[in-house]
């Protein structure tokens, strides 16, 4: 790309961005699949002037885990000791994954089980994903995120506790 910014230029040097150059971005990257996903993950906003811009920060949001199809936990936070866990009261449950069309496309898409909300990804490297969050409920335009793979300590192997 000449000119125009990347997502990995996005994480590593973040400042506000317009929606429409985050569509466009999203656009661009290839869908991916239900098993690419699966794993823990961190994650981060690409700000874009959304309302929800900073709510995942003072939620102490760490990023998502999905262990398989049917078991997602797609908010998983830091407590005041700084230990992963399932913040289902936020999230209103848990989600799971289902290929599903979004703007033409197919990709793997994370369904809320309690909350009309669905996140979209594409790829943007083999450990790194964009996702954009769609719903009945959001104000447009949509909110716009990442995720990075984490193979940190802790990573795997069901660490997370339930919600406090």
């Amino acid at each position: 790309m000449t000119a125009e910014r990347t997502v990995r230029d996005l994480i590593d040097a973040p400042r506000e961005s317009a929606p429409a150059e985050l569509a466009a971005l999203f656009a661009r990257l290839e869908p991916v699949t239900i098993d690419f996903l699966l794993g823990d993950w961190r994650g981060g906003e690409l700000r874009s002037g959304h309302p929800m811009d900073g709510a995942l920060g003072r939620a102490r949001w760490y990023g998502k885990s999905f262990r398989s199809a049917n078991d997602v936990q797609p908010l998983v936070c830091l407590d005041e000791e700084g230990r992963k866990y399932s913040n289902v009261d936020l999230g209103k449950g848990e989600a799971s994954l289902r290929d599903v069309e979004f703007e033409g496309r197919v990709t793997a898409s994370m369904i809320y089980d309690g909350q009309p909300v669905i996140d979209h990804f594409v790829k943007v490297d083999d450990d790194t994903v964009m996702g954009i969050m769609t719903g009945k409920k959001l104000r447009a335009p949509y909110f716009y995120f990442y995720l990075e793979r984490d193979d940190g300590p802790a990573a795997s192997g069901g660490c997370l506790e339930a919600d406090r």
